[in-house]
C-alpha cells in the first residue's frame, strides 16, 4: 500500500491535468482510469460544465520520472480519442492556502451584466480580496451568482461592495464564511411589505374611511421620522367603531409577497424554524401562522368590545425594540444561538432586529435600513433570500418535484 500524502505538500512534485471540450458521460471516469495505470494519488479535483462544455482539472502526484513522459503521452492520446483537449503542467505542492478572512459574496441582477460583474470583481480585488471560486445559484427570476472570496475581512468587503452595488443597480450581499452559515436554524420576518405586499392597517383603514390619513402616518413611521408606538396609537385610534366583521375581509385581501411560500416551504424542509414579528395585528398574523405553518408569530392586538374596534391596542406594543426582544425570545425557545438566526425586514422599526440577528437582510427596504443591514435584496421575490444562505434554485425545484412525485 502506498503511503498517504502528508499534510505538508509544499515540496511534493505534482502534475496539474486539465481537460476541456464537449461534455459527455464518462469523461471523469475515463481520465482517472487513465491516470490509475500510473499509481498517482489525487490531491484535488475541480470540474465545471457550462452550456455543454466541460473543464476538468485534476491535481495529482507526479509519477516516477521514468513514467512521466508515458503518462503525458497516454493522457493526450486518450483526450484526442474523445476530441478533447488536454494540458499537463508540472509543479510542486498543493494549491496555495486561501487567505485569512473568507466571505461569500452573492450578486443578484435582473439582468446581471458583464459591466456590473467586472466592476464587482474589480472592487473585490481593490480591497485586497482574492476570488477563489464563482458559481451560479439561480438563473431566474433573477440571475444569482456567488463569489467565494478570501484575503479580506467581511466587514470592509461588505462596505466596499454595498457602495459599488448601489452605484451599479445590483444587489450585493456579503456574509462571513464558516460552518455557522449552514447552521442557521431560525428565520424571523417582518410582515407588512415583507412577508406580504400590504400594510395591514391601511387595509383596515380603507373600511374606516381614513386610508389617506393612516398611509401618511405609516410612511413617516417607516422612514424613522416618527416614534413607532406613538404613530401606532394615532393610527389605531382612527379605527374606532369599525365592525369586527372586516377582519375576515382584510384576511382575504392580504397578498403574499412573490416567493414567500417557496421561501417558507424550503426553509421548513431544511429543518429551519420560521417566525414573524409585526407592528401589525394578531387578527391577521394568527391567520398567516396557521396558513403558512409558521412556528412563531407575534404582533399587536386590536382591542374589540361588543363586536367593534375600540381604537386601542391591548398588551405590550411590538415596536422597534420589541421586535429585537421577540427575536431573542424565539431563538431561546427554538434552542438556536442568536448568531445562527436570520432576520428580514424593510422598515426603520426592523433595524434593531436586523442588527441583533446573525444575518440581517433588508428586503426592498428604505435607504436607512439598506445602509444598516448586513445584506440588502431589492428584487420583488422573497425567496431570493435562500441564495444568501447558499441554497440554489435547482435544489429548490428538485425538492418541489420530489414532493409532487
Amino acid at each position: 500500500m502506498r503511503a498517504s500524502l502528508p499534510p505538508e505538500t509544499a515540496d511534493v512534485p505534482t502534475l496539474l491535468v486539465k481537460i476541456f471540450g464537449k461534455d459527455r458521460p464518462g469523461i471523469t471516469a475515463g481520465l482517472f482510469d487513465t491516470l490509475a495505470a500510473f499509481s498517482v494519488d489525487v490531491i484535488d479535483i475541480e470540474q465545471v460544465v457550462t452550456r455543454g462544455r466541460i473543464v476538468l482539472c485534476a491535481l495529482v502526484t507526479r509519477p516516477h520520472s521514468d513514467h512521466e513522459g508515458e503518462l503525458r503521452s497516454t493522457v493526450h492520446s486518450w483526450a484526442e480519442s474523445l476530441k478533447l483537449q488536454a494540458e499537463i503542467l508540472s509543479g510542486t505542492g498543493d494549491n496555495q492556502p486561501r487567505g485569512e478572512g473568507r466571505s461569500h459574496v452573492t450578486v443578484l441582477g435582473v439582468p446581471l451584466t458583464a459591466e456590473s460583474t467586472a466592476a464587482i470583481a474589480a472592487r473585490i480585488t481593490s480591497t485586497g480580496g482574492n476570488i477563489d471560486r464563482i458559481f451560479r445559484l439561480a438563473k431566474y427570476p433573477v440571475t444569482a451568482v456567488e463569489f467565494a472570496v478570501s484575503g479580506v475581512a467581511t466587514e470592509p468587503l461588505r462596505t466596499a461592495l454595498a457602495t459599488e452595488g448601489a452605484a451599479l443597480g445590483v444587489d450585493v450581499a456579503v456574509v462571513a464564511s464558516g460552518i455557522q452559515r449552514r447552521a442557521q436554524r431560525l428565520v424571523v420576518m417582518d410582515v407588512d411589505s415583507t412577508l406580504i405586499q400590504d400594510e395591514v392597517i391601511e387595509l383596515f383603514a380603507a373600511y374606516a374611511g381614513c386610508a389617506d390619513e393612516v398611509a401618511e402616518v405609516t410612511a413617516a413611521a417607516m422612514r424613522g421620522e416618527l416614534d413607532f408606538a406613538q404613530s401606532l396609537h394615532a393610527r389605531v385610534a382612527l379605527l374606532a367603531g369599525l365592525d369586527v366583521s372586516v377582519v375576515e375581509k382584510v384576511r382575504g385581501e392580504v397578498r403574499l409577497t412573490p416567493g414567500a411560500r417557496t421561501l417558507i416551504r424550503t426553509l421548513k424542509r431544511l429543518g429551519y424554524q420560521v417566525g414573524v414579528v409585526s407592528g401589525g395585528f394578531t387578527q391577521v398574523t394568527d391567520d398567516l401562522k396557521e396558513r403558512l405553518g409558521l412556528d412563531f408569530a407575534q404582533a399587536n392586538t386590536l382591542e374589540i368590545v361588543d363586536g367593534k374596534f375600540t381604537g386601542r391596542v391591548v398588551g405590550e406594543v411590538v415596536d422597534r425594540a420589541g421586535k429585537a426582544r421577540l427575536l431573542r425570545r424565539f431563538a431561546k425557545e427554538a434552542g438556536v444561538p442568536l448568531a445562527q438566526t436570520v432576520a428580514i425586514g424593510d422598515g426603520a422599526n426592523d433595524l434593531d432586529m436586523l442588527n441583533a440577528a446573525g444575518l440581517g437582510v433588508a428586503f426592498n427596504a428604505k435607504p436607512l435600513v439598506r445602509e444598516a443591514a448586513h445584506a440588502a435584496v431589492n428584487v420583488p421575490f422573497l425567496d431570493t433570500v435562500l441564495y444568501l444562505l447558499g441554497i440554489t434554485r435547482e435544489e429548490v425545484e428538485a425538492a418541489d418535484a420530489h414532493d409532487e412525485s
